[in-house]
């Protein structure tokens, strides 16, 4: 599989210089931990203090540029991402993993559902063009064209307030009377809280999908080989899945890049609701100045990022041979 080869290099390279840039990029900025420390904390830490936070963070040691870069790579194959200053004494890892659960249980499975009812729905339309059918697109892009947060502060207030349906209390939630990960109470939990803010980014982004699959669908209708199908008389269902497996490539990419920034979670979406995922931690460590969180958290998401566009890829050579004969 040379494709995949050439592309599997390409993603190491990319990686390398992402991880390089994470590095050197909060180096080439003004101050540092500690100072960003020593500002909120006002003139409460005297010098051993200092001392004592400057050890703690790796900084003073006296090494160079350089020597601080290697150690770094060092530290990530050993798993070690830093201390988290508005978390300490918690490590960057450790913080990180208590809100990228909630984010992968929340927008991991919006994404797929939209992806799937999207797609589904769309090459229905595309096969049943010119029918009543056609009347689900102007519906589906009114949501579309609704700002997100606004649509969930209206599912919030019907659904929770008035109805009382869902938990509205999620800013008060207690995430520390559950385990987080793959357990039943976690996963009841997480899915009675994130039923709402799931809904919000399901109906915000399901028109592109339906709208992109029914377009392609409508074009891959008039190719020959699905007249040809058509005219021998395949069962329907069989030309539809011949016609629906190339008209779903283009989406294929879409939703990789859809799925490369479920772990950056849906900001705006998390914040509305109050939700405990990596955007509204995200948005706390930028507001903390918070730097080893910061780098962690771009970190994760430059290797999500890579990771489900290399699936993309190796899924798009397994369904299109041309991409196969190319090599």
């Amino acid at each position: 599989m040379p494709t995949l080869i050439r592309r599997l290099l390409f993603y190491a390279v990319t990686a390398f210089v992402a991880i390089s840039v994470n590095f050197f990029l909060p180096h080439m900025m003004p101050g540092n931990p500690v100072q960003a420390m020593m500002a909120a904390a006002g003139p409460s830490l005297d010098h051993r203090a200092v001392a004592a936070l400057e050890a703690q963070f790796g900084l003073g040691t006296g090494q160079s540029l350089m020597s601080q870069y290697w150690h770094y790579w060092s530290a990530l194959f050993h798993g070690d991402l830093g201390v988290s200053i508005s978390h300490s004494p918690d490590t960057v890892a450790t913080v990180i993993g208590s809100s990228l659960w909630w984010t992968l249980v929340l927008v991991g499975t919006a994404t797929v559902l939209s992806f799937i009812i999207g797609t589904l729905v769309g090459a229905i339309v595309g096969w049943r063009r010119g029918t009543s059918l056609d009347q689900v697109l102007p519906v589906a892009t009114f949501f579309q064209a609704i700002p997100y947060f606004f649509l969930g502060t209206v599912l919030l207030y019907f659904f929770a307030e008035r109805l009382h349906w869902f938990p509205a209390d999620f800013k008060g939630y207690d995430t520390d009377n559950t385990v987080i990960g793959w357990n039943p109470a976690f996963i009841w939990s997480a899915v009675q809280h994130a039923a709402l803010p799931a809904l919000t980014i399901v109906l915000s982004s399901v028109a592109g999908w339906i709208v992109g699959m029914r377009n392609m669908m409508v074009t891959t209708m008039d190719e020959d080989y699905v007249l040809v199908a058509q005219a021998k008389g395949l069962p329907n269902r069989r030309v539809i899945y011949y016609a629906a497996r190339n008209a779903v490539l283009p989406s294929i990419s879409s939703f990789a890049n859809a799925l490369s920034f479920v772990v950056a979670g849906s900001l705006l979406t998390e914040l509305v609701f109050s939700y405990p995922g990596i955007g509204n931690l995200l948005l706390s460590a930028v507001s903390a100045e918070d730097f080893p969180l910061i780098q962690g958290i771009f970190l994760i998401i430059t290797f999500a990022v890579l990771a489900a566009n290399l699936l993309a890829d190796t899924v798009y050579v397994l369904l299109d041979p041309r991409t196969r004969q190319e090599s």
